[in-house]
């Protein structure tokens, strides 16, 4: 069981690496192996940052080779994908909108169909536009074909949309635990599922 988180933020230490790092423990405690990727990191190398749809069907040109390469090649492994962003605008980052983007290629080849996936977002304000971010989040994953859970778990009710947080997330309580809840809820739907995904 391989659980992968994508930080959408441009931080390494920020709100979104809080929830995340929050969520990956949780998962290691079921016993599941776990990775991170930052994005911003993962889009460094890359000479044009965004998608412009060059080639049609995708054949991946952009990232052969590039560290967002290596990046889709963990992503495409793993059984589920804990997606974070801060909210921008009341929208994803534009570093992880521009990873997903470029994740065309994977959408064709029915790489992420039936992986689990989970949103985390964070804001400013406790009402501070995370659930539309979460929505985006949702619309990204279902176009590749995942199956999206919310933060649900029997010893924990039924649960939301996701995991939110209010800035700073380290301090958030409430939005720490939702993160656990939710990652658990992640895992046992991917154990669930696993003769699903296509490898």
């Amino acid at each position: 069981m391989l659980i992968v988180a994508l930080n959408g933020s441009p931080q390494k230490e920020g709100n979104t690496v809080a929830m995340l790092n929050e969520a990956l423990s949780e998962a290691k405690k079921m016993g599941a192996k776990t990775e991170l990727i930052h994005v911003a990191d993962a889009l460094k190398d890359q000479k044009i940052p965004f998608c412009y749809n060059c080639t049609e069907p995708c054949e991946g040109k952009c990232f052969q080779g590039k560290k967002l390469g290596e990046a889709y090649e963990l992503l495409v492994k793993a059984d589920g994908i804990l997606m974070g962003s801060p909210v921008y605008f009341g929208t994803v980052s534009g570093q992880l909108k521009a990873f997903w983007d470029k994740t065309r290629a994977l959408r064709k080849d029915y790489k992420l169909l039936n992986v689990v996936g989970a949103a985390f977002t964070s804001g400013s304000g406790r009402f501070g536009g995370q659930e539309t971010t979460a929505k985006a989040l949702f619309d990204m994953m279902l176009v590749q074909g995942m199956t999206i859970v919310g933060d649900g778990y029997l010893e924990d009710g039924c649960g939301h949309q996701g995991a939110f947080a209010q800035k700073p997330a380290e301090e958030d309580a409430s939005g720490l635990k939702r993160s656990r809840v939710l990652t658990r809820r992640v895992v046992q739907v991917a154990e669930a599922t696993k003769q699903l995904r296509i490898r």
